[in-house]
């Protein structure tokens, strides 16, 4: 089978739907498809690459300018004279059985999709980002964007299959969208499991306490970029609490400082001293950090369970979430077992269960097993592959 995966996002530029569609990508091609991926040009990237099975086409691009609207985040879109044909052409020689999309209101989405109607070839479209933002007069123009541009586009191209990766995508899908439910398809995220298999947390804790010259004091990792839906503010309003008992605390933050609104409170909070901003590191370091640290804390708005708080659990480390039990339909988690959930904007219950954690080995080891535990068995990464490809084969009439 022939598989085209678009995405306006794919290595070299890091970022949670890249990850997958990347993933994805590399795990067709093991299972004996041909694939080729269309991308948007990234820095220095070739044009035009080969590897792990997988052909990678990247076509001219520019980037959105930071701004609040694009949550400071560097987005690339492919939207520039002749790309269109350029996409049109690449797909129409290779042909393929079936088109695995990226992302609903990315320009390289709307055109394969334009291609795959045209073509009657069928598609699956994968959500990764919901258009909403904690801020009201930017979850308004987001709405608009759904309602006036994305919506129309998408009904238009009418992908055979839509993947809600989660319950709250689900409810986002047929309420912005429409979509009856026979088109919808539920498919969480997966964590590549073997990066996390024979961790020394007592080794990994040595490493990164020298490496950042750190001390005795407990550890708090907070993994992924800083948006305004993982603002790390919370987090910072529970710092005083925290450091009055353990005043030799730190949290690394280990992601691009696309906001640094939680900088500023820091300094004003006078906690600026706990904080060490690594910026984004190579994806190979991430699995040692997470294990070296007492915790991982980073999803505490309500906007969702991200893939690096499940590698936080894959790597043993204890969470604190402030997310809803039942994000993922299911695979529930049970507070204080697989985690430690508070509410969204509640940085007192954040303190109190950080330093529960601090202070309980028993209760922190507990969680740290059984959200691994809970990881392994529901998160797997072969399986979520293998599980989209069972997707793409049924609507492709190859199963």
């Amino acid at each position: 089978m022939r598989i085209a995966i678009i995405n306006n996002f794919f290595p070299p530029r890091m970022g949670g739907s890249a990850y997958v569609s990347d993933t994805l990508a590399r795990y067709y091609a093991s299972q004996g498809h041909e694939v080729m991926v269309v991308t948007a040009a990234y820095g220095g990237a070739l044009p035009v690459e080969e590897r792990d099975g997988i052909k990678i086409v990247r076509l001219p691009s520019w980037t959105l300018p930071e701004t609040r609207i694009s949550f400071n985040f560097d987005i690339t879109f492919a939207l520039k004279w002749g790309n269109r044909k350029k996409v049109f052409k690449l797909l129409d020689d290779f042909k393929p059985d079936v088109v695995h999309q990226h992302g609903q209101f990315f320009d390289l989405t709307w055109q394969s999709g334009m291609w795959a109607r045209k073509r009657k070839v069928p598609s699956l479209l994968t959500l990764h980002t919901r258009l909403q933002s904690p801020m009201k007069p930017i979850h308004a123009v987001f709405r608009m964007l759904d309602a006036f541009v994305v919506k129309p586009i998408t009904s238009y191209n009418k992908p055979t299959k839509v993947v809600a990766i989660d319950t709250i995508f689900y409810e986002y899908i047929q309420k912005r969208y429409k979509l009856p439910d026979e088109r919808i398809e539920k498919l969480a995220v997966g964590v590549e499991l073997d990066r996390f298999h024979d961790l020394d947390p007592v080794a990994e804790r040595a490493k990164l306490r020298e490496r950042f010259d750190i001390g005795d004091g407990p550890v708090i990792a907070s993994l992924g970029h800083v948006i305004p839906v993982r603002d790390r503010i919370n987090l910072v309003k529970a710092l005083p609490e925290v450091l009055k008992k353990h005043p030799d605390t730190k949290v690394i933050v280990i992601g691009g400082l696309y906001n640094s609104t939680f900088l500023d409170l820091a300094k004003e909070l006078g906690v600026e001293h706990a904080l060490i901003c690594t910026g984004t590191l190579p994806k190979a370091e991430i699995p040692g950090i997470l294990a070296g640290a007492d915790m991982e804390i980073h999803d505490l708005q309500g906007f969702g369970i991200g893939i690096a708080s499940l590698e936080a659990m894959a790597a043993g480390t204890p969470t604190v979430m402030a997310e809803r039990a039942d994000y993922f339909p299911n695979a529930v988690i049970s507070n204080g077992t697989e985690s430690l959930l508070t509410k969204p904007g509640d940085h007192r219950a954040l303190s109190e269960a950080i330093v529960r954690l601090i202070e309980d080995d028993g209760v922190a080891k507990k969680i740290g097993e059984a959200g691994r535990q809970w990881v392994f068995d529901n998160f797997d990464m072969p399986k979520i592959c293998e599980a989209n490809l069972d997707i793409l084969k049924k609507i492709a009439g190859k199963d």
